[in-house]
């Protein structure tokens, strides 16, 4: 699962660095490619709990296995309008949303397929290990998407990414799983239903959740106008753009490793807010630097700190659930971790307009802080945990 996972996101980065750049060339407009990653991600807000239903009464590898399969044909879609040299902002708009639908049904059955296969004093290294393949991906995807997409064309990415999701579905196909979801006779909604009522009745879960929301919603604009840092800020192009996006990949897996070396599973709620604390700097640091060694250096030591904080709240979450609410629970969670993705990027993306990348990068990150200082300060309870 480890290696499949790991082929298919390499490919994904691999798209998602072309289709950046690319809407970016065919608009100019950090507006329009805060949409396209607004498009990408507000399936996933709107149909996770829907998806998390399904996990819980569905064949988790099945439901898996047709998001793969929807995805990759979306992915050899956007090649072969690419490829003709037809592809409109639109065109990337649709695919878009479409692959953000299937990532809405297949997030929260891969968030409750993980957990399935490892035991429960595992869970923590499972899920830093998983953010290693996510984040590998991030450095090796961007590295060989930069050089297909300068010489060879946007659509090559696109295709080598279609043809990765084989790797994931093969894996997927040759899975053995220790739980199977019991059909339920109740409505979608009342599952649904039950799942928030689970995740309201356990302590700290609210504020974990609120708090997901809150790091995407001013923490994953870093990533989304990294085209626009690069172009405004430093004058570059491609190259550019692909250091800073496999800087913060390298970040990310340096600090899952961290993650995944620390025994220790107390006090993990209060150590994740003390990382957030130093992200929010770094964060101000990468808007306000002026200076590409400077820049270099805030962006990957804020893709460590950013890993820590998220894998240390996921495995917070995974360890307050029980395997029969698991896809629900986590489909809520998602619906937090995700749905900040497309507002802040939407919003940044406005504010931008209005001002500067610097300015509101800046001003992302000093909100970062604050936040981190309220949970520590304010919320006793979540610091505990």
């Amino acid at each position: 699962m480890w290696f499949g996972a790991c082929i298919s996101s390499i490919g994904t980065w691999m798209q998602i660095l072309a289709q950046s750049w690319l809407v970016y060339q065919l608009s100019n407009s950090a507006v329009y490619l805060g949409l396209d990653a607004f498009f990408g991600q507000i399936p996933i807000f709107l149909f996770s709990l829907f998806g998390g239903a399904f996990a819980d009464r569905k064949s988790r590898r099945a439901i898996l296995l047709i998001s793969q399969v929807i995805q990759l044909s979306c992915a050899f879609a956007l090649a072969g309008l690419a490829g003709a040299g037809i592809v409109k902002v639109w065109h990337i708009w649709c695919l878009s949303f479409t692959v953000g639908l299937a990532q809405a049904f297949g997030g929260p059955a891969y968030s409750a397929l993980v957990p399935s296969l490892v035991e429960k004093k595992d869970l923590q290294n499972a899920i830093a290990l998983n953010s290693i393949q996510f984040n590998l991906a991030r450095v090796v995807g961007p590295a060989l998407g930069g050089v297909a997409l300068t010489r060879l064309g946007a659509q090559w990415c696109f295709t080598l990414n279609g043809i990765s999701y084989l790797a994931v579905i093969a894996s997927l196909l040759l899975l053995k799983t220790t739980f199977e979801p019991k059909q339920s006779t109740q409505s979608v909604m009342t599952s649904i239903r039950e799942g928030i009522d689970f995740l309201r009745a356990r302590e700290g879960m609210v504020s974990l959740i609120s708090l997901a929301f809150c790091v995407t919603l001013l923490s994953y604009p870093l990533i989304t106008f990294l085209p626009v840092m690069a172009r405004t800020v430093f004058h570059g192009g491609p190259n550019i753009f692909t250091l800073f996006l496999c800087l913060s990949g390298a970040g990310s897996v340096t600090g899952a490793l961290v993650v995944a070396a620390t025994s220790s599973k107390t006090g993990q709620a209060k150590r994740s807010l003390s990382v957030m604390l130093v992200l929010g700097v770094l964060i101000v640091g990468f808007g306000l630097s002026k200076n590409l060694l400077f820049s270099t250096l805030m962006i990957f030591t804020a893709g460590a700190a950013l890993m820590v904080v998220f894998a240390l709240n996921t495995s917070l979450v995974q360890n307050l659930v029980t395997d029969d609410m698991r896809g629900r629970v986590m489909s809520v969670y998602n619906v937090a971790f995700r749905g900040g993705m497309p507002m802040g990027s939407v919003l940044s993306g406005i504010l931008i307009k209005q001002t500067s990348a610097p300015v509101i990068m800046a001003g992302n990150g000093l909100l970062v802080l604050l936040l981190a200082l309220y949970y520590l300060l304010f919320r006793k309870k979540l610091s505990k945990l």
